[in-house]
C-alpha cells in the first residue's frame, strides 16, 4: 500500500548525509531547504519504519499463537496497531501546503451592516489576538483604521510563530481557514427595539512573504504620500505620513497610517504588498491546487458566508465542514481550536479521497 514510501526514506537518507557535509552550509539558504525538507519527511520515515515493524511483529506473533493460545491476544492488539499506524501514515502522506510554515498578515474589514459590522470586525480582531495568545504566536497591528463607535472599518494584523514549528502547526496551516465571510446575528448595541439584525465582516488571510519570495521592481511601484486620518493624535492630518503603494504591473494596492513616520508605513505597506504579490503568484502557478485560498472572499456579502456566530444560541456554525458548538462565547474569547481543528480535518479528508 505504501510502496511509494521507499522513495521518501531513500530522500531522507541522501539528506541526513548532505546535513552532514560542512560544505552545504556555506550557502545558508540551500541549508535551509534541506534542512525543512528532512524536517518534513521524519515523521514520515519514522512512522513507516513503525508501520514495518508492527507488521513483522504480527507475524512472529501469529507463528507464535498457533503453539501458544496466550499470543492470540497480543496479535489483536498488535492488529490493532496496525491499523493505527496505517491511519497516521496515511493522513502524513496527505500533499502538504508549502506556505504552511510560514507567517501570515491578516485582514478584517468591515462589511453589510454599517456600524454593527465594524463592531464585529472588532470582535473577530479580539478573537484572533485571544487565540495567537493561547497557542503562543506573537502579533502586530500593521495598520487599522477604526470606527466612530470603537470598531474596525478594515485592521491588519501580522501574525508570527515564535522558535520551532511542528509539522502542521505553523501560523498559515491553521489559519488559512479563516478566509471568506463571517456572518452575525444579534442585538446589535445601536438597536433600540431588541430587533435580531444579520450583519458580515470579511477575513482575508494570506501567508507573509519575505524578500526572497518575491521580486519587485522599484521601477514597478507608484508610491503616494498624503495625511493620515483617523480618531486623533497629534500626527493626524499634520503631515504627509501615510503611504500608498501600488504596484502598477499588476494593479494591486497596500497603504498604511499608522506609524508616525512616512519611512515606517513605507515599510509596512511593503510588507502587505509583497505578501498580496506573493498570494498572486501562487494562486497564478498552483491553481488547481489552490481551492482553499481561492474560496478566500473578497467581498463582504453576507450569502457568501463561511461561518454563522449566533449570539441569541450562543451558537457557532461554519458550512463548509458542517461543525456546529454552543460555546460562541469562548470561542470569541479565543477558545477556536475545535474550530479551526474541524476545517483542518475536513480538509485532510477531501484529500486523501482526491488521493
Amino acid at each position: 500500500m505504501f510502496e511509494a514510501v521507499e522513495e521518501l526514506v531513500a530522500e531522507h537518507a541522501d539528506l541526513e548525509k548532505k546535513l552532514v557535509d560542512p560544505s552545504v552550509h556555506a550557502d545558508q539558504g540551500h541549508a535551509r531547504k534541506l534542512n525543512k525538507r528532512y524536517a518534513e519527511l521524519t515523521p514520515i520515515v519514522a512512522t513507516y519504519r513503525s508501520w514495518k515493524q508492527n507488521g513483522d511483529d504480527i507475524e512472529t506473533a501469529r507463528e507464535l499463537a498457533a503453539d501458544d493460545p496466550d499470543f492470540a491476544a497480543e496479535v489483536k492488539d498488535l492488529e490493532k496497531q496496525r491499523e493505527e499506524l496505517t491511519e497516521k501514515l496515511r493522513l502524513l502522506l496527505v500533499p502538504r501546503d508549502p506556505s504552511d510554515d510560514k507567517d501570515v498578515i491578516l485582514e478584517i474589514k468591515a462589511g453589510a451592516g454599517g456600524d454593527e459590522s465594524a463592531l464585529f470586525a472588532g470582535d473577530l480582531l479580539r478573537m484572533y489576538l485571544r487565540y495567537a495568545e493561547r497557542v503562543g504566536w506573537k502579533t502586530e497591528i500593521i495598520d487599522a483604521t477604526e470606527s466612530e463607535l470603537g470598531g474596525y472599518k478594515d485592521v491588519q494584523v501580522a501574525v508570527k510563530a515564535r522558535g520551532q514549528i511542528e509539522p502542521g502547526q505553523g501560523v498559515w496551516a491553521r489559519l488559512k481557514y479563516e478566509g471568506g465571510v463571517h456572518r452575525v446575528q444579534r442585538v446589535p448595541a445601536t438597536e433600540s427595539q431588541g430587533r435580531i439584525h444579520t450583519s458580515a465582516a470579511g477575513v482575508l488571510v494570506t501567508p507573509e512573504a519575505e524578500e526572497v519570495d518575491v521580486e519587485i521592481n522599484p521601477n514597478d511601484l507608484r508610491i503616494d504620500v498624503y495625511r493620515s486620518s483617523g480618531p486623533g493624535g497629534q500626527s493626524v492630518n499634520t503631515t504627509d505620513s501615510a503611504v500608498r503603494i501600488t504596484h502598477i504591473p499588476t494593479g494591486v494596492v497596500a497603504s498604511c497610517q499608522n506609524e508616525k513616520s512616512q519611512l515606517q508605513n513605507k515599510e509596512q505597506a511593503m510588507r502587505i504588498l509583497r505578501s498580496r504579490l506573493l498570494a498572486m503568484a501562487q494562486e497564478e502557478a498552483e491553481r488547481e491546487a489552490a481551492d482553499a485560498r481561492r474560496s478566500q472572499v473578497r467581498t463582504v456579502d453576507r450569502s457568501e458566508k463561511i461561518r454563522t456566530y449566533n449570539f441569541p444560541e450562543n451558537r457557532i456554525s461554519d458550512h463548509r465542514v458542517g461543525f456546529k458548538a454552543y460555546n460562541l462565547d469562548q470561542v470569541l474569547d479565543g477558545d477556536l481550536e475545535a474550530v479551526i481543528q474541524a476545517c483542518v480535518d475536513g480538509d485532510s479528508a477531501a484529500k486523501l479521497a482526491a488521493a
